[in-house]
Parts: C-alpha cells; structure tokens; sequence
C-alpha cells in the first residue's frame, strides 16, 4: 500500500513537468493541450507578459514535482517521517497554485486532488505517514 500512495504522489507531482514541455502538434477534433504556462487567466490581467509568465509558472512547477516526490520518499521510508505533512502542504499548494493561475478546464481533478490533500493536512487528525 506505501509504494501505491508513493506512486500516487510522485505521479501526480510529475504530471505537472507537462507544463515545461514543448505543445504538441494540434491535431483535427483533438483539445487543446492544457499545460500552457504562456497565457494566464489570472497574471495576465495584471499586464505580465508570456516570458515573466513561463518564469513564474516554472518555479512553481519545480516546487511541485519536488515536494511531491520528497512526500513519496517519505512513504516508502527513505526520509524522516517529520517531513511528510509539510512535503504535502508545500506539493499541494504549488500545484494549486499552478492549476489555478493557468487554469484550463481539464486540470480541474488536479485541483481537486490538491483541495482533497490540503484538507487532509489541515484536518482535525494530525497528518502522519500512511
């Protein structure tokens, strides 16, 4: 059971790498690819251009993808288990963070992964290693 959630987390932190990589060709009747870091809802309202955009949006998914797999390694007993619930925390509000400023409507279960990770964090049971 710790390699399945381990496996969950780092994947879903890894997931996020898709915003750093090149959009693939646009194909007839195929959606639109949802990991673009170049327009945002959000900062773009506030005048920032594509280049200060990319920069944000890829600190943010950095955090992300190493938070996330730091809280796997925390599972599967490769670090100290006083680094699981704020490894969480830190994953699932970057990644909030980054699903919400850049927000597309298929990334919507990824917010909903990350709400349901906050909640757990933050809720009345202290949050230990599974």
């Amino acid at each position: 059971m710790e390699f399945a959630v381990a496996a969950f987390l780092v994947a879903h932190g890894a997931i996020h790498a898709s915003f750093l990589t090149p959009r693939p060709p646009a194909k007839p009747g195929a959606p639109t690819w949802p990991f673009d870091l170049d327009r945002s809802w959000l900062l773009s309202r506030a005048g920032l251009e594509p280049p200060t955009l990319r920069r944000a949006g890829s600190a943010l998914v950095a955090v992300t993808v190493v938070a996330f797999a730091l809280a796997g390694l925390v599972v599967i007993n490769l670090l100290p288990s006083a680094l699981f619930g704020p490894a969480l925390v830190v994953a699932a509000t970057a990644s909030l963070a980054v699903l919400i400023t850049f927000f597309r409507a298929w990334l919507s279960l990824g917010v909903l992964i990350d709400a349901v990770i906050l909640w757990l964090a933050w809720s009345s049971a202290p949050l230990s290693v599974p």
